[in-house]
């Protein structure tokens, strides 16, 4: 299906395009964080330790992270259409699969089906806004982009507890599978690639000539081979990766066991990390036009380290607003700065493997998040007094894993190439 939509017309569709991606972000982040809410609930169904618990929880950071780099290849060749709306399908299936799941190993498939269904969005949609946007609009696009995601997160929190105390983790999860499903539709009958799919000139003049200027495998090299490419992938495997362990698995039962939060209450706080997504993107987007995409990742890296720090001395003895301010500055951390390692993944690398360059940076944060979930884990069950019940001391461990991930991307952060420069003028 074409649509022939000329003129203006065709340049206020790009929006359509944007809508349909931001709402299938709103699911991403949903899948991604919802485990953190119900894992108690899952632990006590499946009769597992904190360690498989960690387990099935990073099974879908493994999945994701693995699907990066092909991710990036497949938006640069196949489109960002077609590969988001049948990956949606996958993750579809996999929700469902998740919620009827009888024992741990059907689960854990569940999840890895989740994690490759929706590994495909967050490379796509900046694929889809290097052809229908300015380099100037592409970050402030890309900041309204993870402010969608921040919907998600919220939708993770306090309404998942209010939704899975009404109906049950596992009818959640089914409900969720029907809604990806639909999702997976909606990309197929309306995204468009590129603005010539609808009859349009490029966005920026030269775009059709660079397409085909670099080959798949080529350009796969080309970004890995660089040595511009490691320092931000170093930041973004601990920065991100913490804030997605914290937030999507080990700070609901931190909240519930240490502190005796209800899940509506530990919810409560963990919508922080929506806020952050909502608030922070825009904020970290604007800094980044103006100081620079560097100084934005110091900034962050300082503040994980801060906030680490403190949490970690004072691990059980804080406040419910000191809880608020400080998982929300630690969620600020990594969440909300998304856009700004996609943009420099982008502005590093010609705009033809543009996809491939942000697929291979973004494999990082999930593999950080993967491998930090497990640790954690590990660590928590060492220092626990049964099965499921997880000690301050163990906590305590956690957040100065916390801070050592801080401080190893902040040496990655002075690393950074910056790429303020090669925006476009104040027209642009």
């Amino acid at each position: 299906m074409m649509f022939a939509i000329k003129g203006d017309a065709t340049i206020a569709y790009r929006y359509v395009i944007c809508l349909l991606i931001f709402l299938s972000y709103v699911l991403v982040f949903f899948h991604r964080l919802c485990p953190a809410v119900i894992a108690l609930d899952i632990q006590s169904s499946f009769g597992i330790s904190g360690t498989l618990l960690g387990l099935l929880g990073s099974a879908y950071f493994y999945s994701y992270a693995i699907m990066q780099l092909p991710t990036g290849l497949m938006a640069d060749s196949w489109g960002p259409r077609k590969t988001v709306s049948v990956f949606l399908l996958l993750a579809g299936v996999g929700s469902i699969v998740m919620g009827i799941a009888p024992n741990l190993a059907v689960a854990v498939t569940g999840r890895i089906l989740v994690g490759i269904g929706v590994s495909t969005v967050f490379v796509c949609n900046f694929k889809l806004l290097s052809e229908w946007f300015t380099p100037r609009q592409f970050i402030i696009m890309g900041s309204a982009f993870m402010s969608m995601g921040g919907i998600g997160a919220l939708s993770s929190s306090t309404p998942l507890a209010w939704v899975s105390n009404a109906i049950g983790w596992r009818m959640t999860f089914l409900l969720v599978g029907i809604i990806t499903l639909l999702m997976a539709a909606l990309v197929y009958v309306f995204v468009r690639n590129r603005p010539s799919e609808m009859g349009l000139a490029p966005i920026t003049p030269n775009r059709g000539e660079t397409q085909k200027g670099i080959g798949l495998l080529s350009g796969m090299k080309m970004v890995v081979a660089s040595g511009r490419f490691w320092p931000p992938a170093i930041w973004s495997f601990c920065v991100i990766g913490i804030s997605f362990s914290i937030g999507g698995l080990w700070g609901g039962p931190y909240l519930m066991q240490i502190y005796g939060h209800s899940k509506t209450s530990a919810g409560g706080v963990l919508s922080t990390f929506a806020l952050a997504l909502i608030i922070g993107s825009p904020i970290s987007g604007w800094f980044a036009n103006r100081i620079g995409r560097k100084s934005v990742l110091v900034g962050a890296s300082v503040i994980l380290m801060m906030v680490s720090g403190i949490m970690g001395l004072y691990v059980d003895s804080m406040t419910l607003p000191a809880l608020y301010v400080l998982f929300f500055f630690l969620f600020f951390s990594g969440g909300a700065i998304g856009p700004v390692i996609a943009t420099i993944a982008k502005e590093l690398f010609p705009i033809a493997i543009s996809g491939t360059a942000v697929g291979a940076i973004n494999l990082f944060p999930f593999a950080g998040a993967a491998l930090f979930q497990v640790l954690i884990g590990a660590v928590l069950t060492a220092r626990s007094l049964g099965q499921a019940q997880y000690t301050a001391v163990g906590f305590r461990y956690m957040f100065l894993i916390c801070l050592a991930g801080g401080i190893v991307s902040l040496v990655a952060a002075f690393l950074i190439k910056e790429t303020l420069q090669n925006r476009e003028g104040p027209n642009g």
